[in-house]
């Protein structure tokens, strides 16, 4: 299956992590590194309102493609924050 993935060109987050406020420091399956902002994400839409409390944004998950908070329950494409990240 990652050969067809990689075949298709897919991308999937590998590795996190917090940075100040609420930015993401995230590492893709293809080696490239972007920092993604979520405070647009969490101050536009009532999903992620629990990710203003910081101490949840800092409790997120990798569900093998991408990042996640509350068991699954709040998500981010992996191709959302790849093409919106900015390169590290």
């Amino acid at each position: 299956m990652p050969e067809i993935c990689h075949f298709y060109g897919l991308k999937w987050v590998t590795a996190a992590r917090t940075l100040d406020g609420y930015r993401l420091h995230l590492t893709f399956n293809d080696g490239s590194e972007r920092i993604f902002d979520c405070l647009p994400l969490i101050e536009k839409y009532q999903l992620f309102a629990p990710l203003r409390d910081k101490a949840v944004f800092d409790r997120f998950d990798l569900d093998g493609w991408t990042v996640c908070w509350l068991d699954g329950t709040i998500d981010i494409a992996p191709e959302h924050l790849y093409e919106l990240g900015v390169a590290a």
